[in-house]
């Protein structure tokens, strides 16, 4: 007689993981800089989305990937000392009220030192944890490097079941970098790869069952080194990592080509189709509370173990279109943040000077822009006031700036434009929208040449007699395009980009800045100058070389953005700021006769039919994804 043996069932559970990242402290669906309500970004919005996956599964964590206290005046003024405010940080107000199981720190954390950062997050009800920062050249951890999180869940049959689950936090090592006047001395950052590959087999150790990694890196196929800076591929490629949440360069993953999602990174390891990378469950929410991350695990305990049967990852938008309805904001966090809101509007509306022309960015990456050319003259003076009695103060002084705000990543409404007459607070913050201060660098001419290529590698190469060429390479932010206020110069964009975005070597034969000229004439490779620029850029940000040792000759300590303030509010007449002087512009593109481009900008520039008339533009319409394109003949 055979005996019939019943086999038990593997017991299954579904975990829901969600994700916001690189929120920048927009929790209101408000533009400050505009002072316009109802736009389609925002925790606010974000909150109603995480409300509605949590009803949609038994099992969910909640979690924040960093760049979340910086980005806003919300958060950069109201939220700094001497504002009125003496409530508790409004962005963790916001993120209290929806119950985070866990968080980690961005880069734009460390912008207001570490004092600050330390009162912000004390008033957080949820933990945060960072592995690869230590205190001083010590081993003293700043947060805790993992957790581990007991939880209890919920199987297929209904039954609980204990998991514990390990998080692991980690950010560019380029913090005590990009934050120098901060953290030198004060703060060490470790490589993230490196201290994921020692911590992940620790937490296992400890009793981790599934492991998930808050990583604010982006996600780069180039090839793996130390201590790069969007390492999402080799920290996902580590074993024993079950998921891996991701952030920093604001894109979105997987991406499923929404019309409100530019290009994303592609590559062998990135596969959007299954949402992996590196064969790992993985998502990036894009930013400012422009999508909601959500990666869904089928767990199955076998020999007592969880393992992951099946997942599925998905970037939820809080809008699914440019011409949709944007996901409505929950109420409850509305009225938590009402108050700090109030008064972040009142203190931005404070006036403090006059422009006599409208001043906006859909064409700074067009031609030489009049707000660009103001930020690097009060630069010039900053720097000059600050060398006066050294011996750097007889060198020749240039210097450089972005426009930083021209669309990109961040959309269509992603342009400064504010009108003639009256500025007000909330302008000053829109032209200069980073906690940055003033550095000055001692520079060669063959530096200022280099410099000058990196800065251009955010324009697409084009082909001579070519019809609606896209004139901007969709993978460089267009904040890496420094204009150098003191040379002249023509940008040749037939000739490829000598640098990718991470500044690395890419055609080393090829030359784009030509003609360049100091006061009308040839710039020498060695010629000795000094050049007034931001922090972020001056300690290597973006593209740009780290500085050699000795070439800082300044490094201030009052926000740029306070600078520009007080300049403002003592200057009667801002016209000769905003003209470019010499007899040529400071730079422009080099005549391709017969040769058309695509500038995709914001439909604001409609409001300036000059500006358009004066680069020969022609109106193609609105792009899926909102943005005006302009076609401009070269």
């Amino acid at each position: 007689m055979t005996k019939t043996v019943t086999r038990a069932p593997n017991v299954t559970a579904h975990l829901r993981l969600l994700e916001t990242t690189d929120l920048h402290a927009n929790v209101m669906p408000f533009d400050y800089f505009s002072d316009t309500d109802d736009k389609p970004f925002g925790l606010a919005r974000t909150a109603t989305l995480i409300r509605a996956a949590r009803a949609e599964a038994r099992n969910v964590m909640l979690f924040d990937n960093g760049d979340a206290l910086q980005g806003t005046p919300l958060a950069d003024i109201t939220a700094q000392e001497g504002s009125g405010w003496d409530g508790p940080n409004p962005v963790i107000t916001a993120m209290n009220t929806l119950g985070y199981d866990a968080a980690t720190l961005g880069n734009h954390e460390f912008n207001f030192g570490l004092a600050w950062l330390v009162r912000a997050l004390g008033t957080a009800q949820f933990p945060i944890t960072c592995a690869n920062i230590k205190l001083g050249m010590a081993e003293r951890a700043l947060l805790p490097p993992y957790l581990l999180l007991k939880r209890q869940i919920y199987d297929n049959l209904g039954a609980a079941q204990d998991l514990t689950v390990g998080v692991i936090g980690l950010v560019p090592a380029q913090i005590t970098t990009w934050d120098q006047g901060h953290l030198q001395g004060r703060l060490t950052s470790l490589d993230m790869v490196e201290t994921a590959r020692d911590l992940v087999p620790q937490l296992r150790a400890e009793g981790a069952e599934i492991v998930v990694m808050l990583a604010h890196t982006g996600i780069y196929a180039g090839p793996h080194h130390r201590f790069m800076e969007n390492a999402a591929l080799p920290l996902a490629a580590i074993p024993g990592v079950t998921a891996i949440l991701t952030g920093h360069s604001h894109s979105v993953f997987p991406h499923t080509g929404g019309d409100c999602d530019p290009p994303q990174p592609t590559g062998a390891a990135i596969n959007h189709a299954a949402g992996t990378l590196s064969g790992t469950p993985a998502v990036m929410a894009g930013s400012r509370g422009s999508h909601l991350g959500i990666v869904d695990l089928t767990l199955e305990r076998r020999a007592g173990m969880w393992h992951v049967s099946a997942h599925r990852s998905e970037a939820r938008p809080v809008q699914e279109a440019a011409c949709s309805v944007p996901t409505p904001p929950d109420a409850q966090m509305l009225r938590a943040v009402a108050p700090a809101h109030r008064l972040t509007r009142q203190l931005i509306s404070a006036p403090i000077g006059k422009t006599p022309t409208p001043l906006h960015s859909y064409l700074a990456l067009v031609r030489p822009n009049p707000a660009v050319r103001l930020i690097n003259r009060i630069q010039h003076e900053v720097a000059a006031r600050a060398l006066h009695g050294t011996a750097d103060a007889d060198l020749p002084l240039l210097s450089a700036t972005p426009p930083f705000k021209t669309g990109g990543r961040s959309g269509p409404q992603n342009y400064f434009d504010i009108p003639a007459g009256p500025i007000a607070l909330r302008h000053a913050a829109d032209l200069y929208p980073f906690p940055n201060t003033l550095c000055a660098l001692r520079v060669t001419g063959a530096e200022l040449h280099d410099w000058l290529e990196r800065s251009v590698i955010c324009f697409a190469q084009i082909t001579p007699g070519a019809q609606d060429a896209v004139l901007h390479d969709p993978d460089i932010p267009g904040h890496d395009f420094d204009v150098i206020d003191g040379l002249t110069y023509a940008i040749d964009l037939t000739q490829p980009a000598r640098y990718d975005r991470f500044g690395d070597l890419r055609s080393a034969d090829h030359n784009r800045i030509q003609n360049l000229r100091y006061k009308g004439r040839p710039l020498a490779p060695d010629a000795r100058f000094i050049l007034a620029t931001n922090s972020y850029r001056a300690f290597g940000g973006g593209a740009f070389p780290k500085p050699k040792c000795g070439t800082v000759a300044y490094q201030g300590s009052t926000l740029m953005r306070d600078e520009i303030v007080s300049y403002l509010r003592n200057c009667n007449d801002l016209a000769p700021l905003l003209e470019d002087t010499g007899d040529l512009p400071t730079w422009r593109f080099i005549p391709q006769p017969g040769t058309s481009v695509l500038h995709c900008t914001g439909p604001g520039l409609r409001a300036y039919r000059d500006d358009i008339a004066s680069v020969d533009g022609q109106d193609l319409g609105l792009s899926p994804a909102g943005f005006l394109r302009l076609r401009i003949p070269l």
